[in-house]
C-alpha cells in the first residue's frame, strides 16, 4: 500500500489546516497526489475532474457544507469515494450521525499525526474509523432522525436542501428540470421517509440534525 499512487482531497477552508493535513499525509504514503479545496464546490469540481479518488478528507462546517447536508450530497452523488470527516467537534452525537450520513470515519482535529494516520490506514483498508471512546450503538433522537435522512436518495436531498430555501413546487421542478408532480411525489417520499406530516416540519427536522447548520445553498 505504501508504494502505490494515493489521491486525496482535503477539504477545510483553513489553509493552514490543510498545509498540516498535507504533511501528515504526505510523510504516511510514498507517493501521493492532493488536492486541496475550501468549499463543497471546489470538493464537487474536484470530484468531477479527477479521476479515481481514494479519500476525501472532509470537514463539516467549510462554506457550502450546511452542517450534515453536504456530506450527505457528496455520498449520494459519489457513493464509491469513500470520506473521513475531519472535525473541530467531538460530540458523540454528532460522530454518529455523520457515521449514519455515510462518513466511513471521523477524525477530530485535536488528535495527533499518529492517530489521524491510523484512521487513514483503517479506511483505505476498507474499514471504519471513529475516536475509541465512541459508542456506534447508543441511539438517541437526534441519531434516529439522523438514520431516516440518511434513507433519502440524491435527488430527494436535493429537494430537501430546495424545501430549506423556501422554494414552492414550481421553482424546484424548474431548477431540477422535471416536472411539478415529479416534485409532488418526492416531497411525499420524503415526509413518509422522515415521519413528519408537512414540509416545514421536514425542514425542522433536518435543521435540527444539522445542529442549526441548515443555512441557504450559496449560489
Amino acid at each position: 500500500m505504501q508504494n502505490a499512487v494515493h489521491r486525496f482531497i482535503i477539504a477545510d477552508d483553513h489553509p493552514l489546516f490543510r498545509g498540516a493535513m498535507r504533511q501528515t499525509i504526505e510523510k504516511q504514503f510514498a507517493s501521493v497526489k492532493i488536492i486541496e479545496a475550501g468549499s463543497l464546490d471546489e470538493v464537487t469540481a474536484a470530484l468531477d475532474q479527477e479521476e479515481d479518488v481514494d479519500l476525501i478528507l472532509l470537514d463539516l462546517s467549510m462554506p457550502g457544507m450546511r452542517g450534515f447536508s453536504g456530506l450527505m450530497y457528496l455520498r449520494a452523488q459519489y457513493v464509491g469515494v469513500p470520506i473521513v470527516v475531519v472535525s473541530g467537534t467531538e460530540d458523540p452525537t454528532t460522530i454518529r450521525s455523520a457515521i449514519e450520513f455515510g462518513a466511513s470515519g471521523y477524525i477530530p482535529k485535536s488528535l495527533g499525526i499518529d492517530v489521524i494516520q491510523d484512521g487513514v490506514s483503517v479506511v483505505l483498508e476498507g474499514g471504519v474509523w471513529i475516536p475509541p471512546d465512541i459508542d456506534l450503538n447508543s441511539v438517541d433522537e437526534a441519531t434516529k432522525m439522523a438514520q431516516r435522512l440518511a434513507s433519502l436518495t440524491p435527488q430527494q436531498v436535493r429537494v430537501l436542501m430546495m424545501l430549506s430555501q423556501g422554494l414552492l413546487n414550481k421553482q424546484i421542478a424548474y431548477e431540477l428540470s422535471v416536472s411539478e408532480a415529479t416534485v409532488k411525489a418526492h416531497v411525499s417520499a420524503i415526509l413518509q421517509k422522515l415521519g413528519v406530516e408537512s414540509r416545514t416540519q421536514a425542514v425542522i427536522a433536518a435543521a435540527k440534525i444539522e445542529a442549526g447548520q441548515w443555512q441557504s445553498i450559496a449560489g
